[in-house]
């Protein structure tokens, strides 16, 4: 596959006359009520988006089909997949990818990573602080019942020492920009995925936009996969070098390939249930040489899968025994069991109380407006304006078992509304947000679409590290506000500019 070149795609003398609506963008649509990543409100570039769009401009769409085109099979040729779960059978499908990055400057970016570590080292307190003292949940910051009624509440991490007290030492947080500031959507603590799909496109725009990618200086994250060793090796019980795995569900999984890449990255192995084994407390991968000793384990399954002895006992995912080795201190798992309860979407709205408690900080990122159904006056908001709201259950991911009241019908309405009365305790609800919106090429034209962002946040013994990009999910479907991959979405890339 030979490499489209264009010499002055990174010249910064765009044709004063580049706007939305005109030339390449002639099917380009502003709307005032959403942000658009590249354009003002009047048409003209953005300062940021001055070069990418002179570059778009000067690119015969003809040519633009082939990159888009040489994107995706790319994609394609690596394997890089999702899992689509029908009514009646699972399908796996290439994840689609946008050849148009999407572009946030060094100062948006600042303050989004300063939030971001702002944020995990609450969580982090907060989770330490649930399974020992509790002083919050007496100090009324969180409701007890809200806590230790959550079904990722784990009884079993009561009392028990985790190494450094790091329990999240991997996070996805979902980002959105709605207006001219980022709020935080939700956070991912248990097991967060898509940061292979971060680096697939990076590797893929990289070899499209060659030129424009080296004009605008942008920020690398091939790193990750290092930084994620030195993260998990920096938690190690024990001194020397310790022997590390990547625990997987086996490849039906929808995040199989993530498992498999980022443990040929790292260079550990990769191993399933049915290749551990416990003895004296210990755990031991089954290898052609013999028991091998994993001190570090980044397990990619829930709870309730990691130990049929301690958790669902009809678990054939885990190993017998997994949960002892941990308790005796003799093995790390990242993340820790229970962290679930951190990132369950009705205590979502407590965070910026909890960062106040444990930091006495005011949040950088704000939390979206969140009405819980638990409360009465939430519950009766929430199916008053049903209309006008998203409704999520808590434990809800992947865009599933999701209301979008303006898009969803009168009938969706009321069977939804019935849910809600049987079990409040299961959902929460928040207003449609007006998701920022950036270019694409769909259908052979560029057009806007909306967009939100999954940072990766590493926190280690004695640092963090936020990678300088993430995966930017982009709701494909015209007018679409779900980017979730099984719900039509797809990715783009993230370039974070040096300045």
């Amino acid at each position: 596959m030979s490499t489209i070149r264009f010499v002055d795609a990174g010249r910064d003398d765009p044709d004063p006359a580049l706007a939305a609506g005109s030339g390449a963008f002639r099917d380009y649509e502003l709307d005032s009520t959403f942000h658009d990543e590249l354009f003002h409100e009047d048409g003209t570039p953005r300062a940021r988006a001055r070069r990418l769009g002179a570059a778009l401009s000067r690119i015969p769409l003809q040519d633009l089909e082939r990159i888009q085109d040489g994107v995706y099979r790319r994609f394609v040729h690596e394997g890089i997949t999702f899992t689509v779960l029908g009514v009646e059978d699972v399908s796996e499908q290439i994840i689609p990818i946008d050849c148009v990055p999407r572009l946030i400057t060094a100062e948006e970016w600042d303050h989004i990573e300063r939030g971001l570590k702002q944020r995990l080292t609450a969580l982090n307190l907060f989770l330490h602080d649930v399974y020992h003292e509790g002083k919050s949940l007496r100090d009324g910051v969180v409701p007890t019942d809200l806590v230790l009624g959550c079904p990722q509440y784990r009884l079993e991490m009561r009392e028990l020492k985790v190494p450094h007290d790091v329990y999240v030492a991997v996070c996805g947080t979902d980002i959105v920009r709605a207006g001219d500031s980022f709020a935080v959507l939700e956070d991912n603590l248990r097991v967060p995925s898509g940061v292979s799909y971060m680096l697939a496109c990076r590797t893929a725009m990289k070899w499209a936009f060659p030129y424009l990618y080296r004009a605008y200086g942008v920020r690398e994250v091939a790193e990750y996969p290092e930084r994620l060793y030195s993260t998990l090796a920096s938690l190690a019980l024990a001194s020397g070098t310790p022997r590390m795995a990547v625990l997987t569900p086996g490849r039906y999984n929808s995040a199989y390939y993530e498992h498999a890449f980022l443990a040929g990255e790292m260079g550990v192995d990769l191993v399933e249930g049915r290749d551990l084994v416990v003895h004296d407390a210990t755990l031991y991968a089954r290898t052609a040489a013999g028991l091998r000793r994993i001190d570090v384990l980044y397990r990619r399954i829930d709870d309730d899968f990691l130990d049929p002895v301690t958790f669902r006992e009809d678990s054939v995912l885990g190993a017998p025994g997994l949960f002892h080795a941990y308790r005796a201190g003799n093995l790390v798992l990242a993340n820790a069991p229970g962290t679930g309860v951190a990132d369950d979407k009705g205590l979502y709205a407590y965070v910026p109380r909890i960062i106040r408690y444990f930091l006495d900080e005011e949040p950088i990122l704000a939390n979206v407006e969140t009405h819980l159904c638990r409360e009465p006056d939430g519950l009766a908001y929430t199916l008053e304006h049903l209309h006008e709201l998203v409704v999520k259950e808590v434990g809800g991911s992947g865009g599933y078992g999701m209301l979008v009241g303006p898009h969803a019908s009168a009938a969706e309405r009321e069977e939804y509304a019935a849910r809600l009365r049987k079990d409040p305790t299961n959902f929460i609800s928040q207003p449609v947000l007006p998701l920022s919106r950036a270019g694409c090429f769909v259908d052979g034209r560029l057009e806007p679409r909306h967009v939100d962002l999954r940072p990766f946040v590493l926190q280690g013994r004695d640092r963090q590290h936020v990678v300088p990009g993430g995966l930017c999910r982009v709701a494909l479907r015209k007018g679409s506000l779900v980017v979730n991959s099984s719900q039509g979405g797809g990715c783009k890339d993230l370039w974070i500019l040096r300045c």
